[in-house]
């Protein structure tokens, strides 16, 4: 036991005492290892992982849907058939990897580039397309910007544009699991972006101090729209924050299928049978432009995005895995992406094709019974369409 004079006793415990005067370094001389299972070429560095031909089958094949539905929506937006998309180009393995980590009973806060952790989960390409439409078989209504997916059939929060505020809600989320006994934690994404706001910071305390069984996995993929993490941070990326706040952390190869797998699934069980949040830093890179409002190449030189798509792709990398282990093929590969496509061509025309949701969709589903200002509203708005039809599409329902 040191004499009493030698630490302070402080609420939240004892702290020891020194003559030497000492500043903590800004800065750490080596960066935090980032973890790693996959090479470049797709070959194992070292040791067994636990993952089977099934699961691994359908993490490939739902990265191939996933790139293949960005790109043929992208194109649709470009062709003036909806008004916005957002690519996961470049981070397929961090949606779906992820996802096949979690089990359904977890409830997902998600920014805006998950969509493979829906996609994983069951939701299928005809709800993508109504969403993305904004018709009658959209579970939002038309309300939401497409791309801003929602399901609570499959516990997967509806996507809010604001950036970090679902970090906040994430702890919540987590602190009713674990009040209600639940095997089950909360998942948030973010981007490095994401973590320049004051929600974030927020929310990790939050969970710290509340022992909230919630992931957050960051998205560190170099660029928040068109800044550079250079530009918003000094410190070793996202991962050395969470020991700030008494987070345990991890660095993670975000374009490694197999190593973000086993992290998230590691991550899931500490969150559970220790009651704790866990902060993955996964580093990878968005290949796309930020969104279909974005050209990217105005800020970012395009032999690095080249770089990135064709030297340290995530699905090109995994594809090389379960080749060597004889569980995939050219031809198998050839027949996915061709009915993927046809499937995905079908459902944008149809949903294209569906009537939009009435009008009265649009004061609904808040209010058990709708309120007398909400019934005003709507009155007015009738009324304005009567007065000015040329300004309203004449197929809208009213």
């Amino acid at each position: 036991m040191w004499p009493s004079s030698q630490f302070l006793d402080f609420p939240g415990g004892k702290v020891a005492f020194t003559s030497e005067m000492r500043f903590i370094s800004e800065s750490p001389k080596e960066r935090i290892p980032c973890y790693r299972v996959l090479d470049d070429d797709g070959q194992l560095i070292e040791g067994g992982i636990n993952v089977g031909k099934e699961i691994a089958v359908k993490m490939y094949s739902d990265m191939a849907t996933l790139q293949t539905m960005d790109t043929i929506f992208y194109d649709a937006q470009r062709q003036g058939r909806i008004s916005f998309y957002l690519t996961t180009i470049g981070e397929e393995a961090i949606n779906i990897a992820s996802a096949a980590a979690l089990t359904i009973d977890d409830f997902v806060v998600p920014q805006y580039r998950e969509p493979g952790v829906l996609l994983w989960r069951g939701f299928t390409l005809e709800q993508f397309a109504n969403q993305c439409f904004s018709n009658r078989g959209d579970d939002c209504r038309g309300r939401q910007m497409p791309i801003h997916y929602g399901s609570k059939k499959l516990n997967y929060l509806t996507v809010a544009s604001t950036i970090a505020s679902q970090l906040p809600h994430a702890v919540g989320v987590a602190y009713s699991l674990k009040m209600d006994g639940k095997d089950a934690c909360a998942v948030t994404y973010f981007g490095d972006g994401g973590s320049s706001e004051g929600d974030f910071h927020a929310a990790l305390n939050f969970a710290a101090v509340t022992e909230a069984p919630v992931l957050f996995i960051c998205r560190n993929n170099g660029w928040a729209i068109s800044t550079p993490t250079s530009d918003q941070f000094r410190s070793d990326g996202i991962v050395v924050r969470g020991e700030a706040y008494g987070v345990r952390s991890i660095r993670v190869d975000g374009n490694d299928t197999l190593a973000l797998y086993s992290a998230v699934r590691a991550a899931r069980e500490m969150a559970i049978c220790e009651q704790r949040p866990i902060l993955i830093e996964a580093m990878t890179y968005r290949v796309g432009h930020h969104s279909t409002s974005d050209d990217s190449t105005k800020y970012r030189p395009v032999d690095e995005i080249e770089l990135w798509r064709s030297a340290r792709d995530p699905i090109t990398r995994f594809r090389k895995w379960i080749e060597s282990n004889g569980w995939w093929s050219s031809e198998a590969e050839s027949e996915l992406r061709s009915n993927v496509r046809k499937q995905l061509l079908d459902a944008i025309q149809v949903a294209e094709r569906t009537e939009k949701p009435p009008l009265v969709d649009m004061f609904t589903d808040v209010y058990d019974a709708v309120p007398s200002n909400l019934s005003e509203q709507e009155k007015w708005l009738r009324e304005t369409i009567k007065i000015h039809p040329q300004d309203y599409p004449s197929d809208f329902p009213l």
